[in-house]
């Protein structure tokens, strides 16, 4: 299994068909981090007869609160409550898993989940070797040990750090905006 970094979980409230507007406007808030994560995973009751009704029902509200465009994982559990269903990754036309049959209760499928979900996380990862001169080093190494990505570092004779750097490729792309030609000047090519 591939290196993706640290992962924070967090667990939405959960989405039932039809959910007032007045009560979506009270979940915004906790819903807040639906928009910055990385990836979703969308859980849905295989066996439940209405499972497309309530997928569609989730599409919705993701894009009530502006959170639709987030890349997605769907996991269709409970498939030990369906005939002829076996654990296995469904896959778009360009090879990205988009869907993962399992049954969490019985622990089939599991491994596939942290397969599909690996994938998806490492093809969104950046690595980079910075060359960071003095001036810069303080607030430059001071944000990337905040954000947990620093695999090597070391000084070269002219004083200068030479940090090697994993982390998302959104976090990189906010750095970047951030801190404009700065950043993208410190890169050894």
């Amino acid at each position: 299994m591939a290196d993706v970094g640290s992962a924070i979980l967090a667990d939405t409230v959960g989405f039932i068909r039809h959910l007032p507007h007045d009560l979506v406007a009270a979940f915004k808030a906790t819903l807040q981090e639906t928009q910055e994560a990385d990836i979703l995973l969308h859980v849905v009751d295989a066996s439940d007869e209405r499972f497309r009704e309530n997928i569609q029902a989730v599409h919705d509200v993701l894009e009530e609160i502006d959170a639709h465009e987030v890349p997605t994982l769907v996991v269709m559990n409970k498939i030990d409550n369906l005939d002829g269903q076996r654990p296995r990754i469904e896959r778009d036309d360009e090879g990205i898993p988009r869907t993962v049959w399992v049954s969490a209760m019985e622990g089939q499928g599991i491994e596939l989940l942290f397969d599909a979900l690996t994938e998806r996380l490492a093809s969104q990862m950046v690595q980079y070797q910075l060359r960071i001169p003095p001036q810069y080093q303080g607030r430059f190494r001071s944000t990337f040990f905040q954000m947990n990505c620093i695999q090597r570092e070391e000084y070269d004779p002219e004083g200068n750090l030479l940090i090697d750097i994993r982390m998302q490729q959104v976090d990189w792309s906010r750095l970047e905006k951030r801190e404009g030609a700065v950043l993208s000047g410190f890169i050894v090519t």
